[in-house]
């Protein structure tokens, strides 16, 4: 369906958030490193339950390497400096979402590193900061199935 990119991801429950909504939707993870924690961390665990056997998680070495590995998918990059609002894009199966770490998001040359059109961002109110990264990864992917009808 479709591929989500954490990129050095550093909260474990948020990840293992993210591994219960790509079971439910059909999606892959992908993780690239370094992580911030352990994949046996016990709150991954927790936060994930048991849906780690139900969706691929793969950890890569670096961006290059995983885009690579999944063929270079049409990439869409999340962030709150991109100016395109996601439910204006128009996704496709195999689209891959790529979101940044927690603390700091995307680097700026992986953020430009797509067209315009893909630079996406989530809207919020002014003066915000930034949604938590599950949430974020959750309103985009569910967007996306939207638009393919839920197949």
């Amino acid at each position: 369906m479709f591929h989500v990119i954490l990129y050095q991801p550093e909260i474990p429950p948020n990840t293992g958030n993210v591994i219960r909504l790509c079971a439910n939707t059909g999606s892959s993870l992908h993780l690239i490193k370094p992580l911030g924690f352990e994949l046996d961390d016990r709150r991954l665990r927790r936060a994930g339950l048991d849906y780690r056997e139900w969706v691929g998680v793969e950890v890569h070495a670096s961006m290059d390497v995983c885009m690579h590995a999944l063929g270079v998918p049409r990439l869409f990059t999340l962030s709150t400096h991109s100016h395109q609002v996601y439910a204006e894009a128009s996704f496709r199966a195999g689209d891959a979402f790529l979101f940044g770490p927690e603390t700091r998001g995307l680097p700026v040359a992986l953020r430009e590193s797509v067209p315009a059109a893909q630079r996406l961002r989530l809207p919020m109110q002014p003066n915000n900061r930034s949604l938590n990264l599950s949430n974020a990864v959750a309103v985009v992917v569910y967007e996306a199935w939207r638009q393919m009808g839920f197949r």
